[in-house]
């Protein structure tokens, strides 16, 4: 079976967003956590979609230099007729860390596209873009321009200016034009298209703020690609899930897309394990809910864990261990955290993700592991932060993902698929990504099951 469409995501949270998407709209989708193998492949016969999870939102240019070109090329060989490099529907990015400008050159250098879409309104998500200024909702529901909303205060990649354009202006010198509402109100987006390409634009920002526009954007990209794909070339495309769902809008009119899937009522999973290395105030909401609902926290010490010139195996490490263990032994919901927010008076910020993510994930693995052999064995797991939780999955040793069923918008439950011969947990391990930004203040208690 043919591929329709391949992606790389920049976190692995994010990552699994489109994986949903894809297997709500019933195409049969997979998500690797590194370039697969023909084996690996083949292992998934019926895939019209192929992802690699990322962890490049994190990484430097440098980094991006030294990965990004294999990783793009392995997914250009797939010979799919879209590419897209998935970023968070807030667009955190900064030129030294996960420089979206820079990925748009590597994207231009191996794809060699006429220009490259960036899609990033995600309706579904209530993130907005018009007039090429971004709108997100805050945890509280009120629709805010990105530089004040809460993610202008992010750690490592705060969001200070809404204008897309300038953003990414800061990171790379490529000319970005805007295909904007009254454009695709007017259906002149192809001729807007053909005159920014005249005058050096090599990428077009995309306005999308409802299913209309975003109807209309997928309607004028998938024409794109065909065209494109007709010359035996691959569209490169930059964007958030809103571009998948501006593709399956265009895939559906086309009649690509079988039927929706059914899916099994979610059942409960005791004893849940949760480990969250996210400062945002959503998660800090979901934190407080769950410790008032019964689950036994354990707070961590980022600095402890992940010292400089040692091991994982601290003091600090061991007694996390020691305690969670016990607690999951005794069948209890348990949920390691290092935060409760960005105004925590010891935040995550001062660690660098990977730093804390590759503990973080050792120390869930540890614990899964242990975990196997006890009367209550963990079955559904939550990592929590999208740039931890994608350092901390690369931790656990398994090699795919495909879609489990449906929990909140953007956070997925998830089947694990492990080589048997690397690990020792329990069977039929079920994994959710959550990304700081995302799911309802009772996410945990919901996701439990019970």
């Amino acid at each position: 079976m043919s591929l329709l469409y391949t992606f790389y995501g920049d976190d692995f949270t994010g990552s699994t967003d489109v994986l949903e998407q894809l297997a709500t709209h019933g195409l049969p989708a997979v998500l690797f956590l590194a370039p697969p193998t023909p084996a690996q492949l083949a292992a998934f016969p019926r895939a019209r979609a192929i992802g690699v999870a990322g962890d490049s939102r994190s990484r430097s240019p440098e980094w991006m230099s030294a990965n990004l070109p294999a990783a793009f090329t392995g997914l250009k060989n797939l010979n799919a007729p879209i590419t897209h490099y998935k970023v968070c529907s807030t667009f955190d990015s900064s030129p030294t860390h996960g420089s979206i400008g820079r990925t748009l050159e590597i994207g231009l250098d191996v794809f060699s596209p006429r220009f490259v879409p960036i899609v990033v309104g995600a309706p579904h998500l209530r993130r907005y873009l018009a007039f090429g200024n971004l709108f997100a909702a805050d945890p509280d529901g009120h629709i805010l321009r990105i530089d004040r909303h809460p993610m202008a205060r992010h750690p490592v990649t705060p969001m200070r200016e809404a204008d897309l354009r300038l953003h990414i202006a800061a990171q790379t010198p490529t000319k970005i034009g805007l295909i904007d509402l009254a454009v695709l109100n007017s259906g002149t987006a192809a001729d807007r298209v053909e005159s920014l390409l005249a005058s050096d634009h090599r990428a077009m920002l995309f306005d999308t703020i409802d299913a209309q526009t975003q109807s209309a954007v997928g309607a004028f990209l998938w024409s794109e690609v065909q065209r494109q794909f007709t010359q035996k070339q691959s569209l490169f495309a930059i964007g958030s899930s809103g571009l998948t769902a501006a593709l399956l809008s265009a895939w559906r009119t086309e009649g690509l897309l079988p039927g929706p899937p059914s899916l099994q009522p979610l059942l409960p999973a005791k004893p849940l394990l949760v480990v969250s290395g996210s400062c945002s105030e959503a998660t800090r909401r979901q934190i407080e809910h769950a410790l008032a609902h019964g689950f036994h926290g354990i707070r961590l010490d980022p600095a402890g864990l992940t010292p400089a010139g040692q091991s994982t195996c601290t003091a600090a490490y061991s007694a996390a261990f020691k305690t969670a263990r016990a607690s999951l032994a005794d069948g209890r919901d348990t949920l390691l955290y290092s935060a409760l927010g960005a105004v925590d008076p010891t935040p995550t910020g001062n660690t660098p993700n990977a730093h804390l993510g590759a503990p973080l994930g050792s120390l869930t693995r540890d614990l899964l592991t242990a975990s196997a052999s006890s009367p209550h064995p963990v079955r559904r797991l939550v990592l929590c932060g999208g740039d931890t939780a994608s350092h901390a999955t690369q931790q656990l040793g398994l090699f795919a993902l495909t879609f489990a069923n449906v929990l909140q918008f953007g956070v997925p439950l998830c089947r694990a698929h492990f080589d048997s011969a690397l690990h020792a947990y329990p069977e039929g391990l079920e994994l959710i990504l959550k990304g700081g930004q995302v799911g309802s203040d009772n996410f945990f208690s919901f996701v439990r099951g019970a």
